[in-house]
């Protein structure tokens, strides 16, 4: 079928990758995560990775697989959350960390993969991320090595703006519900979250999907012209989704607890 971008394998999937690629990567916590083309990657070997992505995993699940096995160099996301490894590396100065505002990355990547280089928003103003100090790496001694340098600050209107750019990658990776031949995407609740902007900021976006389906141009949440590479998933596979954090509530006072 002629513009069918539907790959059998996630090694093809991953294809061209090398050491030193750079990954925008979707999913928030563990919600429309990427697994199986993580692991792929995992298992391609590749290391001295550039990632960016909302957080970097949790210990021992997503991103953090391939942060435990030494693969990943830097890191841009909006925060560190439990990920107790991605911690000490960062603070042992064995990975550099670019922290941004979660509104900012969201933007960043949207704005590199509609062709815009850069934009100013007030988040950040007044604070380390406009005036520079941000450590981005550590010495072994928990010292700053490399610190953030300061951004451009423009007023418009009577109110001061930083300049952030955009973010371009070499691939990012995806999680969708539903995909259809020609790489057009849905994605489901919550699991929709950074999807689509880490989609539009690789120059080979391939999405992993649960069901290939036809789709109506109505409920398309991101065109096909964003993406190169479709691998649908095994049912096995699709109904793999880790939970972060599970909580449960105390029944109300008086309610009986069944046994």
């Amino acid at each position: 079928m002629r513009g069918d971008k539907v790959v059998a394998t996630a090694a093809e999937a991953l294809a061209g990758v090398r050491d030193g690629a750079t990954f925008a990567v979707g999913g928030f916590g563990l919600s429309g995560i990427p697994n199986v083309l993580i692991q792929a990657l995992y298992d391609s070997g590749a290391t001295g990775l550039g990632v960016v992505s909302n957080n970097c995993g949790v210990d021992g699940g997503g991103l953090g697989v391939l942060l435990a096995a030494g693969r990943i160099a830097r890191v841009t996301a909006s925060y560190i959350g439990d990920n107790k490894e991605f911690a000490r590396q960062y603070l042992a100065g064995e990975l550099e960390v670019e922290l941004t505002p979660q509104g900012s990355l969201a933007e960043r990547l949207r704005a590199g993969g509609s062709g815009i280089p850069a934009f100013y928003t007030p988040a950040g103003v007044g604070t380390p991320v406009a005036e520079g100090g941000l450590p981005l790496r550590h010495n072994p001694d928990g010292s700053i090595a490399v610190a953030s340098p300061p951004k451009e600050v423009r007023e418009f209107d009577g109110r001061p703006y930083v300049l952030e750019r955009g973010i371009r990658t070499d691939f990012a990776l995806v999680r969708a519900a539903k995909g259809d031949r020609h790489g057009n995407l849905v994605f489901r609740k919550a699991a929709r979250n950074f999807n689509p902007l880490a989609a539009m900021a690789g120059r080979i976006t391939v999405a992993e999907v649960e069901e290939l389906a036809e789709l109506d141009p109505d409920e398309v949440h991101l065109p096909g012209v964003f993406v190169q590479r479709v691998l649908v998933l095994t049912p096995e596979q699709a109904a793999d989704k880790g939970i972060e954090r599970r909580t449960v509530s105390a029944p109300p006072a008086g309610e009986a607890v069944a046994g």
